[in-house]
């Protein structure tokens, strides 16, 4: 008997899993995946095989909980039954539920399902909540789900927009909810606020396991608050949707706090995630951004860069065509991009007018060439350092993220779309852009000192070419030792060409006598 004890101890401890920190168990005996409040738990989902999932012991003082679960990029299902229902259930990659207890209720269960063919590695968590903390989701017009914690993520080569449903004062259990629309004075929900965080994974950084853990930062409020950068605060009065600008291959978690300020107490929406690209996508994924072509350009682009970057003064004529291949590049891409309908794949709110983002923009870049006009050899070695050197900047972003690409990229990307204005523009500066960085300052130092020492004592820049035409002619007439001297008028020169080719077309004349012998 003792031994029979302690081969079911063994087989109930074989379920017992943990990842991350997070408290996970599985029932075997019932089928059932068993969770507590507050703990994360890690598990597979096939679909084959559907789960069903519980929470027992929920406490007296509890009024709603909030089931969520999370994926990387495969979608996942949890409803309120077996078979799921429109307005009972929710399917994304981060998506959960409200449940809303009923007075005594001391359990509650929920079902779990994926349609992907391959099983779908997930993170899920419950989360109570009292009757004086407000309800994500609580005043939901939108959407499906009658309660809807969700947000919503919509993105494109320029924007990701988030959006969600407005929240609703909390309730005692057993008793109806607040009104959504009658009234918008402070004992309405119209006094609820909601604050918008963004958290960035590391650079480069796809690995599922990795992003579950992340993840975890940002259900709770306290952890939200702790890990995550708050980019926005909205009232009630203002539209539930905040745009960003998209980060290509990189994974941020966004997530919205809805806080109660006559009773200071908050709750946390569900957090939704974008890397910005496909993950089944088969060309430009995001384990493989950017097209060979694209690699092929930027790498050349880096070469010739590097050569401006270090020679461009002295090889004049390279410097010109290499700054004007760069303006006429982007203006022509932005004339076709606007003109046409080809697919193109500073939080400041005064810079959300165009006319003031561009007026500003224009003044800052003709201030730098005003300050250096006294000194216009500086002033073009400077240009030739920086600009070659950020070439090799470009060049590394089409082979691994960087954060410093984006001091172009926004700037096209709000010369192409007129609603790029309202995106918010928070780019991550992590390790690679520290080294990046470094290495962007170093190659212009070094090519701005090189090309100044050895330009010293010699002409500012080249003759124009005019000038040297001109002074050649005058150098011809004085000088009749000259062979260039007795060179012919211009007039003449053609004159004698015409004569030549008039001669190729006249008819040729016969030889010999042509007149009678005299007798």
């Amino acid at each position: 008997m003792g031994l029979l004890w302690l081969l079911v101890l063994a087989v109930l401890a074989s379920e017992v899993r943990v990842a991350g920190g997070a408290e996970t168990f599985r029932n075997s005996t019932e089928g059932l995946l068993e969770f507590s409040l507050g703990k994360f738990r890690k598990f597979r989902l096939a679909r084959a095989f559907p789960e069903e999932a519980i929470l027992r012991h929920i406490s007296s003082n509890v009024t709603f909980l909030i089931f969520q679960i999370h994926s990387q990029y495969q979608n996942t299902t949890v409803s309120f039954f077996k078979t799921p229902l429109l307005n009972a259930s929710a399917t994304g990659t981060d998506r959960g539920l409200v449940f809303i207890l009923l007075p005594e209720q001391n359990m509650s269960t929920w079902y779990l399902e994926t349609a992907d063919a391959e099983s779908v590695l997930n993170v899920a968590i419950t989360l109570s909540y009292s009757e004086r903390d407000p309800i994500p989701g609580g005043c939901n017009l939108e959407f499906d789900l009658d309660i809807d914690p969700n947000i919503y993520l919509e993105y494109d080569f320029f924007e990701t927009t988030i959006k969600f449903a407005p929240a609703n004062l909390g309730y005692a259990r057993g008793t109806d909810p607040p009104s959504c629309d009658l009234g918008t004075g402070r004992d309405s929900r119209w006094r609820l606020q909601y604050d918008v965080y963004q958290y960035f994974l590391p650079e480069n950084d796809l690995a599922e396991e990795d992003f579950l853990n992340h993840l975890q930062r940002m259900a709770e409020v306290p952890q939200v608050k702790a890990n995550a950068i708050k980019v926005v605060t909205l009232t009630a009065n203002d539209k539930t949707s905040v745009s960003f600008s998209s980060l290509l291959g990189q994974d941020v978690i966004y997530n919205v706090i809805v806080w109660d300020p006559l009773l200071n107490t908050s709750a946390a929406y569900v957090p939704a995630h974008t890397y910005a690209c496909s993950f089944d996508a088969v060309e430009d994924n995001c384990s493989s951004l950017g097209r060979v072509s694209t690699k092929v350009f930027f790498t050349l682009l880096a070469l010739l860069g590097l050569f401006i970057c270090f020679f461009g003064h002295r090889f004049w004529k390279t410097e010109l065509f290499f700054i004007g291949f760069i303006f006429v590049g982007f203006f022509f891409y932005i004339l076709i991009a606007r003109l046409t309908a080809l697919k193109y794949d500073g939080d400041l709110k005064v810079f959300r007018d165009d006319g003031v983002f561009w007026v500003t923009f224009s003044c800052i870049a003709i201030l730098i060439p005003v300050v250096f006009m006294c000194c216009l050899r500086i002033l073009n070695i400077l240009t030739c350092g920086f600009t070659g050197a950020y070439s090799v900047v470009l060049a590394v972003d089409s082979y691994v993220y960087t954060g410093l690409s984006y001091i172009t990229l926004n700037v096209l990307k709000r010369a192409l779309n007129s609603d790029f204005r309202r995106a918010f523009m928070y780019e991550p500066f992590q390790t690679n852009d520290f080294i990046i960085l470094a290495v962007w300052g170093m190659l212009a130092v070094s090519g701005i000192t090189l090309q100044i020492r050895r330009e010293r004592g010699r002409p500012s820049f080249p003759p124009h070419p005019y000038k040297l035409w001109k002074r050649e002619k005058e150098r011809r007439v004085t000088n009749i030792l000259d062979p260039s001297h007795h060179v012919p008028p211009l007039r003449e020169r053609l004159g004698g060409r015409l004569a030549q080719i008039k001669e190729l077309f006249q008819k040729e004349q016969p030889t010999g006598e042509r007149t009678p012998l005299l007798l």
